[in-house]
Parts: structure tokens; sequence; C-alpha cells
């Protein structure tokens, strides 16, 4: 089923952030355990309480900023330049809002739910880098109104880059997923559009995702260990 792909799509959830020490969503200690989501991560909950939302937001940056690449960023980022060396490429697509893909060394990194490290102005649009605190009475540096906001996309929005995830997908020759849950769409119907294309998917999670059964091949454990091991069975 391996072989030597040229295009690989890879996704990437929670899961591989985990080891670095950002919770998931769905562990026993992870965020939306100990908080509603749907009074921090919707369109509604900022306006009704941004002070509450921005504060939420500001946690988990700090959280990311504190946090370090894993051994399975780092893999990931040497296959994107070992397959763009032998004239492939690695096309990744992450459901996180960290930037640990980033500060590992991956050469481009899609962010469909979009990036803790910006903001986004709700006056003029545009999105600025934002690596401090972000307080209601803070300026968007290209408008100068005070309509700043976390650029993540919260419940009841639309995920960001489609179109390109979905022409990345379609010429995909292997398709992976790591450390995803299987249950927040459309994420989790990648595997069944690529099977559908017939592209071999291979998960790779600490345990099975809701929708494994989709999966031609997985390997289960940390990605920490998986990630490198299944990469290098791929000679990367």
């Amino acid at each position: 089923m391996l072989g030597q792909p040229r295009r690989i799509f890879v996704l990437t959830g929670a899961g591989i952030s985990a080891e670095s020490g950002l919770g998931t969503f769905r562990d026993r200690g992870g965020l939306w355990r100990r908080l509603d989501p749907m009074t921090l991560a919707t369109p509604e909950a900022f306006a009704a309480d941004p002070d509450l939302v921005l504060d939420f937001y500001n946690h988990r940056r700090r959280a990311a900023l504190a946090a370090e690449p894993n051994a399975a960023h780092r893999a990931l980022a040497r296959a994107a330049d070992a397959l763009a060396a032998r004239g492939g490429d690695l096309f990744l697509c992450t459901q996180n809002v960290d930037d640990l893909h980033e500060r590992a060394g991956s050469p481009e990194v899609v962010h469909m739910h979009g990036e803790l490290m910006t903001a986004r102005c709700v006056a003029c649009g545009s999105i600025s880098e934002r690596r401090s605190d972000l307080l209601r009475p803070d300026a968007c540096p290209h408008c100068g109104a005070a309509a700043l906001r976390p650029d993540v996309v919260w419940f009841g929005e639309m995920p960001k880059h489609l179109d390109r995830i979905e022409a990345a997908l379609a010429r995909a020759d292997l398709f992976v997923a790591v450390g995803t849950s299987g249950a927040v769409y459309p994420a989790a119907g990648y595997v069944g559009r690529a099977r559908a294309r017939g592209i071999p998917t291979c998960e790779l999670n600490l345990a099975p995702s809701d929708n494994a059964d989709a999966f031609d091949a997985a390997r289960y454990g940390p990605a920490s260990e998986t990630v490198p091991a299944f990469l290098a069975e791929l000679g990367l």
C-alpha cells in the first residue's frame, strides 16, 4: 500500500500537539471538559462577553507559545523537505490553531481552523500577527478600529482554505491523518473523499478515531513515535 508516494496529504489534529503539553478538546483534562465551548467559541459568545472570550484565547496563546514542537512535528517538516527534493510535495493541513508545525520547520501549513498567532479585524477584515495578549481596546494596525478578534474559526463559522484543501486532496497519492478525533467536519470527511478517489489512507493516532473504520491502514501509539516510524517506512 505504501510504496513511495510523491504527493502526500497530511491532516493533523489536536493529538499531535498533546505531547507538547497542549490539551486536546476531548481528553479528560481537555479544554472543553472544563469550560462550555458555547460560552467561548461562537460569534454570539464574543458579542455577549468579549472579555471572557479574549481571556480564554489569551491563555491558549500563552500556552502555545510556551510549548515546543515534538518529534512528530519535526518528522513532518523533514519529510516535506525530502519530498520536495525528489520532486514531490507534502500538503500539510491542520485543524490546530497553534504554530508548532511552523516552528518545527514545515515550509507551508494550511490552518483550516485559523491561527492563535493572528488577529482579525471585524471592521476592515484585515489579518495581523498577534503573539501577545489581545485586549478589547486594542486598535487594528490597518484601520485603527478597536475591533480585533482571534483569527480562529468558531462554531457556526466556515473553515478556511476549503477550495485549496480540496484541490490538494484531489491530486494526492496518499492521505494520512495524524492525531485527529474523526468527529469534526468537514475534516472528518476527507478520508472518505480520498478513498472515493482511490487514494490509499492511513491513520496515525493514540487510539482509534471515531472514523477509524474508514482508513485502509493504521498505526496506534504516541505521535512522537508513530509519525517518524511511518515516514521512515516511506523512505522519508
